[in-house]
């Protein structure tokens, strides 16, 4: 959760929340076609170096490299509420999300896990780290210097793997301060299935309020990793006072190197009133570490005014300069994302395998206007600089399915034509009581490559005769249905 004046839970109740967990939900963004380059010695970000290995055409471990589709990354399925998403691409293909917790403590309030097995597309809620909040964070927080008010959910994870370590940061905050921590948690697995899957918590990191690069202040969430040249890591830190720092850590505790807070780098100041500049994020690739932000607000649903914005640096601690040679310590940026159609407000991002993870606010959401929802852009490159694809058109139907006859255990396959940007996500639904009902067909979600996109009944049989099915199509502007076509299976011989 990134600390702005208005909080998440105004934008929706709790009850709410917690429906829209189960629910499914459809949502969509694109991109261009990533540019292939050399990674600096030693740089790794969400996802250690198999991210930077995939961009570079290399491929991850135990899989082949593969290209995503340049026209977007629409997805299906859980993908709400999702609040400053941690992107990894694993080493067996699986993406995973992680997002701030349910406020109210729903779920016990930490943070929450999504994943998906098929490039992105098709997403399910994991559950939570833990059941719940750590007991030494509420016990912080009681306390003199935390006022007696308690975090109401653990905010803006970020994931990083070091040498077969995996190391989850989460932040707690008292809302409207600086009074926070982000602390640390250790696993040595992703996958929950895993029978030494277990998330450690290794207590605070970092802290606020407190003095920082010789005398100026900062709020302690919002933690990104990256690694220098030379193997050292990082955390790019901050939310707001005086904006972002970078601060050396050291391996393989993960917590602060001896003299962090003194001698850290300030980053980012936006020199305007409350200096709304949070989310740091540093990504490297081609010889360059990218930093992205989030600038100005967020949590206020439809009236959110979010974007992400970027500058790069050869050297990881900087400065960072925008395209137009601006240093963000000085008030610059380059704005990547902002506001288009049923986006709005985006922001809170992370970067696995080229592909810019963040959350928007769901304008297309008839349910619940202005749900925080998960978005992906694949990230082009033009001239060292990411790229992403702001286009906007509803998804339309242009060819619905036709009817099929085919003998039974024979199959029958469904084809229908869409356009939208960006790119439409396809699934498909059946009824088997001349449409007074529909029910989700399992696994049937793909993108509609080159505007088409297939569905096959692989064996139907004869009690299958009549079944109706039609496509759905969405992306985040919109969902549109198509006709519904007619299955007839026919006995062998006939």
């Amino acid at each position: 959760m990134r600390s702005t004046p208005t909080r998440w839970s105004r934008v929706v109740a709790a009850g709410a929340l917690v429906a829209a967990l189960v629910g499914t939900s459809l949502v969509a963004a694109a991109g261009g076609a990533a540019e292939a380059g050399p990674v600096p010695t030693g740089a790794a970000v969400s996802g250690s170096a198999v991210a930077q290995a995939v961009l570079a055409g290399k491929g991850a471990p135990g899989r082949p490299a593969r290209e995503l589709p340049a026209a977007g990354l629409s997805v299906a399925g859980e993908t709400a509420p999702v609040h400053d998403p941690a992107l990894v691409v694993d080493d067996d293909g699986t993406w995973r999300v992680y997002s701030t917790g349910l406020v109210h403590r729903e779920n016990g309030g930490t943070i929450q896990m999504w994943s998906s097995h098929d490039d992105g597309v098709t997403w399910a809620y994991d559950g939570t780290v833990w059941d719940e909040i750590p007991a030494w964070i509420d016990e912080r927080f009681a306390g003199p210097d935390g006022q007696g008010v308690l975090p109401d959910n653990l905010w803006a994870p970020e994931v990083y793997e070091h040498d077969g370590t995996y190391y989850l940061y989460y932040s707690a905050s008292r809302f409207g301060t600086n009074t926070s921590v982000t602390a640390l948690a250790t696993n040595t697995t992703l996958d929950p299935d895993d029978p030494d899957y277990d998330w450690v918590d290794q207590g605070p990191v970092i802290s606020s309020p407190a003095d920082i690069a010789g005398g100026k202040t900062f709020n302690a969430i919002d933690a990104g990793i990256v690694e220098g040249a030379d193997g050292t890591p990082y955390m790019a830190i901050g939310s707001y006072w005086y904006g972002v720092f970078l601060v050396e850590l050291e391996w393989p505790g993960g917590t602060l190197a001896p003299g962090a807070l003194e001698n850290a780098t300030h980053l980012v100041d936006r020199f305007v009133p409350g200096n709304p500049v949070e989310a740091p994020y540093v990504y490297a690739h081609d010889g360059w570490y990218y930093l992205f932000v989030s600038y100005d607000a967020c949590c206020r649903g439809l009236d959110s005014t979010y974007r992400i914005a970027v500058g790069r640096s050869r050297d990881v601690t900087g400065p960072y300069l925008d395209k137009d040679g601006k240093d963000m310590l000085g008030g610059g940026g380059t704005v990547l994302l902002e506001s288009h159609g049923a986006v709005v407000g985006p922001g809170g991002q992370s970067v696995s395998d080229g592909v810019l993870a963040f959350h928007y606010y769901d304008a297309a959401n008839e349910a619940v206007p202005g749900f925080p929802t998960l978005g992906l852009q694949r990230l082009g490159w033009q001239d060292g600089w990411p790229v992403v694809d702001q286009a906007v058109a509803a998804p339309v139907v242009t060819a619905g399915p036709r009817d099929q006859r085919v003998r039974a255990r024979q199959p029958a396959t469904f084809r229908v034509e869409v356009t939208g940007a960006p790119v439409p996500v396809v699934t498909w639904e059946t009824s088997a009581d001349d449409g007074a009902t529909w029910v989700a067909a399992p696994g049937a979600a793909a993108r509609a490559s080159g505007g088409v996109a297939r569905w096959t009944i692989k064996h139907p049989a004869a009690a299958q005769d009549g079944t109706l099915v039609r496509a759905v199509v969405a992306n985040a502007h919109g969902t549109v249905r198509s006709d519904p076509a007619a299955l007839a299976v026919v006995a062998p011989g006939r």
